[in-house]
């Protein structure tokens, strides 16, 4: 019983270390942009230079078929997936072929979607998710099957938690899953001790291509 007290603690103190490392970017985001600005404009007095936005080399395609992704899952002893081979990390403005749903990594859009305990009522593009799972985000998902019970209060744990986000995806199998970038598990619901777990394992866990980057500024649909 202490031992669980005090990982719940450990738990709290680190969503909350988060949580200020979390608006501490933004305020320094906010201070680069108005930066930024002012120098955009100088420049536009001083010189009458002309912006022009180039795309990337593989982002004007609107194929859909190079994820670069290939591998399988191979399920743990906690019930985790764990993907085994590669997962692609390129930024494309193209939608992509996920060999799995909902996705757990791949190419993805250069805008992440809002992972701040963001909860989405509609689906949402899973290339914006994935590059959100880049930023050691958990997504939880769910489909038409799911009781509208647990869907609330898994939405609701969400919301306490940085670096989630949650959103219906029709098109998976099971009724409620939890997605890490190159992991995913099934869960029965809110309180089935394996959220806890995967929520205290996977958020800005190890798997993280990208520890400590921004899950706001983004879309937010």
């Amino acid at each position: 019983m202490g031992s669980a007290k005090k990982s719940s603690a450990a738990r709290t103190a680190r969503i909350e270390e988060m949580r200020r490392a979390e608006q501490a970017r933004e305020r320094r985001n906010r201070i680069l942009v108005v930066a930024a600005s002012v120098v955009v404009v100088a420049g536009l007095v001083a010189g009458g230079v002309v912006l022009v936005q180039t795309q990337s080399d593989d982002g004007g395609s609107s194929a859909a078929d190079d994820a670069k992704t290939a591998g399988k899952f191979v399920t743990g002893a906690d019930g985790v997936r764990a993907w085994k081979g590669t997962l692609g990390r390129e930024h494309v403005t193209k939608s992509v072929d996920y060999p799995v749903t909902p996705p757990v990594g791949g190419d993805h859009n250069p805008v992440w979607m809002n992972c701040n305990g963001d909860v989405y009522e509609d689906e949402i593009n899973p290339t914006n998710a994935v590059h959100s799972l880049e930023h050691g985000a958990v997504w939880v998902t769910y489909n038409g099957d799911a009781p509208e019970a647990e869907v609330e209060a898994l939405a609701a744990k969400v919301r306490k938690t940085p670096y989630t986000l949650m959103s219906p995806v029709d098109g998976q199998k099971d009724p409620v899953v939890l997605t890490a970038w190159g992991h995913q598990r099934t869960v029965t619901g809110a309180a089935d001790p394996a959220v806890d777990a995967f929520l205290e394992k996977f958020v800005q866990g190890q798997q993280t291509p990208e520890p400590g980057a921004a899950c706001t500024g983004g879309l937010s649909k």
